[in-house]
């Protein structure tokens, strides 16, 4: 029998409720009085006095509960939203783990779900739109419309399927790789003659995932390991030339481009690592989950680098279209803007920060060909010891460990379909493919993993991201041989086939070999951590990859047709130059120009995210030492964050990053130059360094499908990180490359604005040596340092407030770049800059106005004499490596140090007003004068509107 637990709130507070309702309104999709909500628990197997006393202890103190009885408040309407069956609901695990803990022993199985009471005078139809918009994916969960009869699922495992290949036509086999494998025909052929002419019979279904799996974009990069045909020229693959430039800059380095992340040295014998992740299609299909396991794939990737990283801080950026993007400018099958932004915001926050790791980066762009295709990129970055940073050797007789979550059906093809185009067809074909994440299960295998790496138990691991534990297993054992057990893999229902427990990606497993002897004292400090850990096999001599299902083997390859069968791509480059009119701009007027100001202050790629940063807890684990919002109101965003990772020691870690898709699209090479120079400006703004062995950089390129245009701009962007090395002897350390970000479907094709995302990470030896970004005082002096390139306003944000792109782009000074930013550095250590603000989106004006925020003052500018007769062309050009600094007067005479790269253009002023004069005397015209309390107004606004808390901006 099933009990079905109601759980409500005592009073009026219901904070769930109250966001629904909120929304509801602001997108006035009814006529709702109220929403409240209903926790919902079912379980199956308990007595009705043990069900009595479950509800006791599910309820709070400000909570009362019914038990196989509705709650009746006079609600128009109930609904109630549920996982689908076989999706696996996270909070069943801790719900059967209470039971046990309880001692109710008869508990066979449970489950929760939300019931959504909704007043007021309303049709179904309005009520059909909220939950579909606001309260369901419908990818991952359903509405509840009967009773289940059985909360268990039931099934026996088929045997391993064969799949008759070796006669298919070309035809046959394009179907068979169509939607699952996304596989070329050439790679398709290259099975079919494996199978065919070398090991003479057809291949079990396991046996064909594993390649599907292996050879897929995601798991294998064999874009970036392609032979690139230019203009008839044969151009060495992307991926060697970032690593053999990285090399010649490898001081410092602890690991590069061979391991889960990159590692770099820190201090007394300790290692930073980073990685940076995407995961994009699962958060289009399913923003929530999508996001928040994509935050606990990358964590997994610093925690798996070596023998395992602790995890210090955790970073999100998201390209999107505007929230306010109507539906009809959609593609079918094609989810809200909206509901993408805010799900990706819930999901990312509600996984890190449930493990204590802060959430301490991000930034979000808006384009609108983001609409089909919304990127989610997050990283993660962690400490370790030196001497553990890197992996050990397998041996033979080795054991093979699954640690963490069970195995299921969420995450099938999930490394395959993320490699393929989006069509009209994914939401629907590919739902399988996004997994549930369960923080506190990755929380208790972090914990434990640490334990054992430090008890020396640890010869060499990997967690199950892509492709499950045949990349996993496939990865640790290539270079000796495996064999495993599937039947062994603890799974989260019966009936799983051997090629779903193989290739699922459900979240929060690592694969981790250790010595037979140490089998003991790993199993126990599983245990008491209360992970669930197996062992599934062992490492063998012989290069094979041998998998079996009990006595049934269901998958014998060799490991050099695993990783080496895959045929190497001659790909063709052709770049298409696209041109982009510039507008005519009118002569100035003191109003156009404060109507541009405020329009670009209030653009939602300038706008305060303060609103998203804090939903994310931003301080736990208290390392914070540069906080990403500091001033009299705490909303100024600072440009890089510095963190303390060892309490107790003065060290201090730098991130920053820097991306600007719309730059790519006009000028893939300085487009990506562009990002990687505001990466490291945004560095400097801080403290850091731009030195070898004091900063690492992590690429990020996530692309349209790479046809011949898109890859020729993707051969121009690998190039610019290369010039990156060279100019600034800075090396790559990381990376990623995600290629399938075009739409194609019912007549349409849309690519996404080319993404370059470069983040840094790096060392410095003392927190107290950085500065934020608010103006500190009234009366202090604003220098602008580095070169502007006048006239250059091609992709800005002024141009799109014009509704024009333009061609001219604000191209770095590389030339002078790296004096610029020493001489930055010394300055900040030398205690003469106050404030900084590295010049990007929005240019002089936009860093201006954050830094009067910040220090709830204003500033007065000298225009005609200092920086330029428009004011338009200096206080909306985006030139990246500019700073604008804040100094007491008595360090004036650092402008000599620099002659022609450093200039002083105003001072700040306790009048909150930014005003513009034709020079610096007091008794000079007045160009334009803006009161900072309505941009500030303005500034919040966007992002306020996005998250339902508009009234807050009045």
């Amino acid at each position: 029998m099933i009990h079905k637990i109601r759980i409500a709130s005592r009073g009026h507070e219901d904070p769930r409720g109250e966001e629904v309702l909120r929304d509801i309104r602001r997108l006035n999709l009814g006529n709702f009085s109220d929403v409240k909500t209903v926790k919902v628990y079912r379980f199956e197997g308990l007595a009705e006095a043990d069900a009595e006393m479950f509800a006791s202890r599910l309820a709070d103190v400000d909570e009362f509960y019914m038990v196989n009885e509705p709650i009746r408040n006079g609600a128009t309407t109930v609904v109630e939203v549920a996982y689908r069956p076989g999706i696996m609901n996270p909070e069943s695990a801790s719900l059967m783990k209470m039971g046990s803990d309880l001692g109710f022993r008869t508990l066979l199985a449970a489950d929760s779900s939300m019931e959504y009471h909704f007043f007021g005078d309303i049709e179904n139809k309005n009520v059909v739109v909220v939950v579909d918009r606001l309260l369901m994916n419908a990818a991952v969960q359903h509405v509840v419309t009967e009773e289940p009869k059985t909360l268990i699922i039931t099934a026996t495992t088929p045997p391993a399927a064969i799949v008759p290949i070796r006669d298919l036509d070309d035809e046959a086999l394009r179907a068979l790789s169509k939607d699952t494998l996304f596989l070329t025909l050439d790679e398709m052929r290259t099975i079919q003659g494996h199978f065919r002419d070398v090991l003479r019979r057809d291949p079990r279904d396991i046996e064909l995932e594993t390649p599907g799996v292996m050879w897929s974009e995601h798991c294998c990069h064999k874009t970036f390991n392609a032979e690139i045909m230019r203009n008839g020229q044969r151009k060495t693959p992307f991926m060697t030339r970032l690593k053999q430039t990285s090399a010649r800059y490898s001081r410092g380095v602890v690991s590069a481009f061979v391991d889960n992340a990159g590692a770099g040295e820190f201090y007394e014998g300790w290692s930073l690592c980073g990685k940076v992740e995407t995961h994009n299609k699962p958060s289009n299909i399913d923003p929530v989950g999508g996001a928040a396991t994509g935050t606990g794939g990358v964590l997994r990737d610093d925690e798996c680098l070596g023998e395992g990283a602790k995890v210090v801080a955790s970073s999100e950026t998201y390209c999107l279209a505007s929230p306010k993007t109507p539906s009809e400018r959609l593609p079918p099958g094609v989810l809200l803007p909206e509901s993408v932004y805010r799900g990706v915001v819930v999901g990312v926050g509600g996984y890190g920060n449930r493990m204590g790791i802060p959430t301490v980066l991000g930034s979000t762009h808006f384009h609108d060909d983001f609409r089909a295709n919304a990127v989610v990129i997050v990283g993660s970055f962690g400490i370790l010891p030196t001497a553990r940073a890197k992996k050990g050797v397998p041996q033979p007789g080795d054991l093979i460990i699954v640690a963490g979550g069970r195995t299921g059906r969420d995450g099938i093809h999930g490394a395959t379909f993320s490699s393929g185009e989006t069509t009209d067809r994914t939401s629907l074909v590919n739902s399988g493919a996004v997994q549930i994440g369960n923080a506190i299960e990755e929380k208790r295998l972090f914990d434990a993993n640490l334990v054992i790496r430090d008890k020396n138990c640890i010869r060499a691991k990997t967690d199950c991201g892509a492709g499950g534990l045949c990349c996993a297993v496939s990865e640790l054992g290539s270079q000796t041989g495996v064999r495993v057990d599937l039947k062994k893999v603890p799974v989260k229902y019966a009936g799983l086939s051997p090629s779903e427990i193989w290739i699922s990606e459900s979240q929060e497993r690592d694969v981790i070999i250790i010595r037979p002897e140490d089998l003991p004292t790993v199993l126990e400090t599983y245990k008491l951590y209360n992970v669930e850990a197996a062992v599934i096999g062992v490492i063998t001599n012989d290069h094979q990859l041998v998998v079996s299902y009990g006595d049934e083997i269901v998958c014998d390859l060799s490991m050099e047709f695993v990783h080496h069968g895959l045929p190497r791509r001659v790909m063709k480059a052709e770049l298409k130059n696209e041109s982009f009119p510039e507008p005519q701009i009118p002569l100035y007027r003191e109003e156009d120009f404060v109507a541009s100001f405020e329009a670009v202050v209030g653009h939602l790629n300038v706008a305060s995210r303060e609103p998203v940063a804090r939903l994310y807890d931003q301080s736990v684990q208290g390392t914070s030492a540069l906080a990403p919002f500091t001033g009299v109101f705490n909303d100024c965003p600072n440009d890089a964050v510095v963190l303390r990772p060892l309490l107790g020691k003065p060290y201090g870690l730098v991130l920053s990053q820097g991306l600007n898709p719309i730059l790519n699209r006009i000028d893939p090479y300085w487009g990506s130059l562009w990002a990687g120079v505001k990466a490291m400006s945004n560095y400097v703004a801080a403290g850091g360094r731009i030195a070898q062995g004091e900063a690492f950089l992590i690429d990020n390129f996530i692309w349209p499908f790479p046809d011949e245009e898109s890859l020729a701009a993707l051969d121009e962007a690998v190039d610019a990180c290369v010039k990156l090395m060279h100019v600034f002897k800075l090396p790559f350390i990381s990376g990623k490359d995600s290629l399938s970000s075009t739409y194609r479907g019912h007549g349409m094709v849309i690519k996404i604005p080319p993404v370059l995302c470069v983040s840094m990470f790096g060392r410095i030896p003392n927190v107290m040596k950085t500065v934020s970004a608010d103006f500190k005082r009234s009366d202090s002096h604003l220098l602008l340092l580095g070169r502007q390139r006048i006239g250059a306003l091609g992709g800005s944000v002024y141009y799109d407030t014009l509704g024009y792109v333009g061609n001219r782009l604000p191209k770095p000074d590389l030339e002078n770049a790296p004096r610029v930013f020493d001489t930055m550095h010394r300055w900040v250590n030398e205690g003469k800059i106050l404030a900084a603000k590295s010049i990007g989106e929005g240019g002089l004006a936009a860093a201006l106005a954050k830094m009067c925020f910040g220090g709830d003052v204003g500033a007065e500018i000298g225009v005609s004499s200092h920086l330029h007769a428009d004011p338009r062309h200096a206080f909306f050009n985006e030139t990246s490596g500019c700073l604008l600094l804040e100094v007491k007067g008595e360090h004036l005479g650092m402008v000599q140090e620099l002659p022609g790269l450093v200039r002083v253009i105003g001072k700040t002023s306790p009048r909150r007003a930014i005003i513009g004069r034709q020079n610096l005397s007091e008794s000079a015209p007045t160009l334009f004068s803006i009161e900072t309390d309505r941009l500030r107004c303005i500034w919040k606004q966007p992002m306020l509107e996005v998250f339902g808390h508009a009234k807050e901006a009045a």
